[in-house]
């Protein structure tokens, strides 16, 4: 079991942690390559692959002498046999066979011969990759898959500023100085987003202790050895700068955003963004409901983030509309939630009482459409996006998938379009794919006069006759429910004679005086009560099981015996053991939970004891 590494936030993949060592390391980090040896005074240690022992001695007897003079409070990767990763036939090693109970260690990840858990797993021979976005990818994935979600990965040999968010957002907590020092002694200067040669440079781009106050010639007529040293540890400087901003936008949880753009400096890595995309499950396990920052949609690769893809997933899966008759579609607006703005606050001024006879869709991008019942939920509120009046191809695509998915699974009597321009367009082109009839109202200009005093005469003539005895609130607060927690949970948390009690849009419902659930309109999810929690338990969803104790606070990923494989971090979750019934938040998802042996699995709300 680890015992060394803790993580102690997420963002999608990525972590921030520390491992445990003589002193404190925060991670993700980068180690200078040479405080690796064995005679220097590094907290991680690295003896070197199993054929440099000598003096007959064998790689166990030597890694044991090793531990016995640095002591237990250093991390000693066991020493590898070192080949590239291509090489598929047989290599002969010699078994390490040195305790964890010994202290901290780390050992090369190889799918040949499988480990028990580890500190610190190395991606032996992963710079082999480079310039290879596909096998780069399928190689850390198919390691962070397979180690202990409470180790540490280190990805040897690769780490330049241009990449490192990259290598991080994918699950490397480690990366290391070796390319910054080779590129040193090729006079390479190290910039964020590439190298420059020294003959081509007429100024130091950087004001770092190592470059301030010098000159590119003072540089260039340096002795090659004194100039190598200077250009390694300006090369140093700036990629631990890159990594210290990394692990700042993982404590903001705006790593994503960060990635798309320091990506585009180089074709690989928007490669690689893209196949990452592909890999859907392994983000979106990862991935919170939702998080503190704003969702910035401003790449074609927006579209494919897992929080997009997992939006437009719920609404096809989990979400039920109100059994209405007419179906609106409207255009997005720059604030959210749409109901709020101006634009959208004309809308239903328009419709007057008729709204609560009319199902509304808001349609966008890259969220796809948004029925208002979840304009609320993550991250239909929190997005921002550009807005040119163009949309590409892809935005076109992805939203007519998702209108046309919903069309299908919900038909309507009558479906009115108060659209313009691109939205128009993306509607006519739905309606002509599913031969659907789609009145149109606006006349190019969707806060018109004529075109508001159209949709009012529209909705009229579609609405005479027909009733509706449901509540928005109460439809509100269910769809939210279905989303959070799974199709038909809102039925169960919420019986008809539950009253909805606070302004918008922080609803509270009741049942005979007991309050069930909470709105928080921060992040758009429901918060249970004990006594929600009751209702919603059977359904077997979001259940966390844990051993015989009653939590105070927080629950730490020991004490969970089980946890529902859905479960993500920030989800509400129900933890049940045979002293107590609980509510709380999940910190990490439903398997990280099952496999880890350190961190806050749970934060605890509300503790009824059995």
């Amino acid at each position: 079991m680890t015992r060394y590494f803790e993580v102690h936030q997420r963002d999608g993949a990525a972590r921030k942690g520390s491992l445990y060592l003589n002193k404190t390391i925060p991670t993700p980090t980068v180690i200078d390559t040479s405080s690796l040896k064995p005679e220097a005074e590094g907290d991680i240690i690295y003896p070197g692959n199993q054929w440099h022992f000598g003096n007959g001695k064998t790689a166990t007897q030597a890694t044991l002498g090793l531990r016995d003079r640095v002591g237990k409070d250093k991390l000693i990767i066991m020493p590898s046999c070192t080949y590239s990763p291509m090489i598929t036939g047989e290599v002969t090693c010699e078994k390490i066979d040195v305790p964890a109970e010994e202290g901290p260690t780390g050992i090369a990840y190889s799918e040949r011969d499988p480990e028990t858990t580890r500190d610190l797993y190395v991606a032996d021979g992963i710079g082999c990759h480079e310039g290879n976005p596909r096998r780069l990818l399928t190689a850390l994935i198919d390691i962070r898959k397979n180690i202990a979600p409470d180790s540490a990965l280190y990805a040897p040999n690769i780490a330049l500023p241009e990449n490192v968010a990259m290598l991080i957002y994918l699950g490397v907590d480690i990366l290391d100085t070796t390319r910054a020092t080779i590129a040193a002694f090729e006079d390479k200067y190290m910039t964020p987003v590439g190298f420059i040669h020294l003959d081509r440079l007429t100024e130091l781009p950087c004001c770092c202790a190592h470059c301030s106050g010098m000159s590119a010639k003072e540089v260039k007529d340096m002795d090659k050895k004194q100039r190598a040293r200077l250009i390694e540890k300006h090369n140093i400087a700036t990629l631990e700068t890159e990594v210290a901003l990394v692990r700042q936008r993982i404590r903001s949880a705006s790593l994503r955003e960060y990635v798309e753009g320091r990506c585009r400096h180089d074709p690989a890595l928007v490669a690689m963004l893209r196949l990452s995309d592909a890999e859907y499950d392994f983000l979106e396990e990862r991935t919170a409901l939702f998080k503190p920052a704003a969702l910035l949609a401003t790449t074609s690769e927006s579209l494919t983030r897992p929080e997009v893809v997992r939006f437009a997933r719920r609404v096809q899966q989990r979400y039920t509309p109100p059994e209405k008759d007419v179906l609106l579609l409207l255009p997005c607006s720059a604030r959210k939630p749409y109901s709020i703005s101006m634009t959208h606050s004309r809308f239903r001024k328009a419709l007057g009482k008729n709204l609560k006879l009319v199902q509304e869709v808001i349609i966008t991008s890259p969220l796809g459409i948004v029925p208002r019942e979840l304009e609320v939920t993550y991250p239909a509120a929190h997005y921002d996006t550009t807005v040119t009046g163009y949309w590409d191809a892809e935005e076109h695509r992805w939203v007519e998938e998702c209108l046309e998915d919903f069309l299908l699974k919900h038909p309507y009597k009558h479906i009115v379009a108060h659209v313009e321009d691109e939205y128009r367009s993306i509607c006519e082109n739905v309606s002509n794919k599913l031969g659907l009839d789609i009145t149109y109202t606006s006349d190019g200009n969707v806060t018109s006069s004529t075109s508001l005093h159209k949709l009012e005469d529209t909705m009229k003539e579609l609405c005479d006759g027909l009733s509706y005895r449901g509540d928005y609130r109460r439809d509100m607060l269910k769809a939210i429910a279905d989303y959070q927690f799974g199709a038909g949970s809102g039925e169960t948390l919420l019986p008809s004679d539950s009253k909805i009690k606070a302004p918008f849009p922080r609803y509270q419902a009741f049942l005979n005086k007991e309050q069930l659930i909470t709105l928080i309109p921060e992040n758009g999810t429901i918060a249970l009560t004990i006594e929600g929690a009751k209702r919603i338990i059977e359904t077997g969803n979001y259940v966390v099981n844990i051993d015989n104790f009653v939590p105070r606070g927080s629950i730490l990923a020991p004490g969970v015996i089980d946890a529902d494989e859905r479960i993500r971090p920030n989800d509400e979750v129900f933890i049940c053991g045979d002293k107590a019934f609980c509510v709380g938040r999940a910190a990490m998802s439903g398997p990280e939970m099952i496999h880890s042996n350190r961190g806050i699995a749970v934060d605890v709300r509300h503790v009824k004891k059995l």
